[in-house]
């Protein structure tokens, strides 16, 4: 495997540091920018024409990452030319978000099955129910092929993100990427660095992603009620109070963020389905949990086999970013010192996470999550 990285900003223009002198030969562009770079046909005509024959997938973003370095209005690209791997891939079309879930059985089923050993997929963050495109992929992943990748954002604003599917971006669409061969060995790593606290309430009603009732009782009540005057700012202290919500069928639980409350009904709306039946906890953190937390997915994907892995795409919540603010690149520096300079890391900042928990096997859509894919080629 080689790689080379570029970046584009309006002050600079195109800057990058080639590794491996210029890879017109890569198979691979993955391309990540602010709405406005990524929607520029001039860039995205400079980035084909210095890599005619890959694939390029592109994503709207909430902060592009670069080795260690987290830029919020760029274009950032890397080429990754594989000595023996191939890839394929699928695309779908949105056209309600109730079809999210069969949107994920088609985007696997339509992938070739024989010889694939991961999926990385892209979707638009506003416009698919991540939980649901997660499990009806799920329904038809090969035995042993997990699933990562994240929701697209647009810098906080919440209005339209975009894909590519080696064209120019555009929203409402999810891409799936199928990586094949015996010689490339992903591993995953998905790490928060909050903690609950506070007592466990089960989920009493709940639709999709709305909770309605934890215990029998309005979920916001009891939210408000138990921060308290922890809750001055709302908008904001909600990515510091997230929730950890488990069900009987997850080895361990994972994060949900709050994207809005409903006082009137007592309803909050999280950025991930809550099912009925689960559990659910506050969850706390601060900068230093945050960077270990990174630190430590990058640490799992190393425990399961990628001591030193060629790649790593990064894909961390819009969340973490809010609370870490100027000291975002932290979490990325920390990831770069378990895996070494030598590791090419890539990604953005998302509006959702989707890998396994931890490195166990299912996936799941994540919030406020660290979540690593690395791609050495043995």
């Amino acid at each position: 495997m080689k790689t080379e990285q570029r970046c584009w900003s309006r002050e600079e223009g195109w800057s990058g540091n080639t590794t491996s002198g210029n890879l017109k030969d890569a198979q691979l562009v993955l391309l990540f920018g602010h709405p406005s770079n990524l929607k520029n046909e001039t860039l995205f005509k400079e980035i084909r024409q210095s890599y005619p024959n890959a694939y390029i997938l592109s994503g709207s973003t909430a902060g592009e990452i670069l080795k260690t370095r987290v830029y919020d209005d760029s274009l950032v690209a890397t080429a990754i030319w594989f000595e023996n791997t191939v890839i394929k891939t699928t695309h779908l079309k949105i056209k309600d978000r109730s079809d999210s879930l069969s949107i994920g059985e088609e985007l696997v089923r339509v992938l070739d099955q024989e010889g694939l050993c991961h999926v990385f997929v892209l979707a638009d963050g506003l416009n698919v129910n991540g939980s649901e495109l997660v499990k009806g992929m799920v329904k038809h992943l090969p035995e042993g092929v997990k699933v990562t990748g994240g929701l697209t954002g647009d810098g906080g604003d919440f209005k339209e993100t975009f894909t590519g599917a080696n064209q120019m971006p555009e929203s409402k669409m999810v891409i799936a990427l199928g990586f094949y061969g015996t010689r490339l060995k992903i591993h995953c790593g998905s790490i928060s660095g909050f903690e609950p606290f506070g007592p466990e309430r089960k989920v009493t009603r709940s639709e999709s992603n709305i909770l309605y009732e934890l215990d029998g009782e309005p979920a916001f009540g009891l939210y408000k009620k138990y921060l308290g005057d922890r809750l001055q700012d709302l908008p904001t202290q909600c990515f510091y109070f997230p929730l950890y919500y488990k069900t009987s069928k997850m080895e361990k639980g994972i994060v949900r963020t709050i994207l809005g409350v409903d006082e009137e009904t007592g309803s909050m709306t999280f950025a991930g389905d809550l099912e009925q039946g689960g559990t659910a906890r506050l969850m706390k953190t601060n900068i230093d949990n945050l960077v270990s937390g990174a630190e430590e997915a990058a640490k799992a994907c190393q425990s399961a086999g990628a001591t030193s892995p060629g790649a790593a795409i990064l894909m961390s919540c819009i969340g973490r970013k809010i609370i870490m603010k100027q000291q975002v690149e932290e979490e990325i520096e920390a990831v770069e010192g378990i895996f070494g300079p030598q590791t090419t890391l890539t990604g953005f900042y998302s509006y959702g996470e989707i890998a396994p928990i931890e490195n166990y096997m299912e996936p799941h859509l994540h919030n406020q999550t660290m979540s690593i894919t690395t791609f050495p080629e043995m």
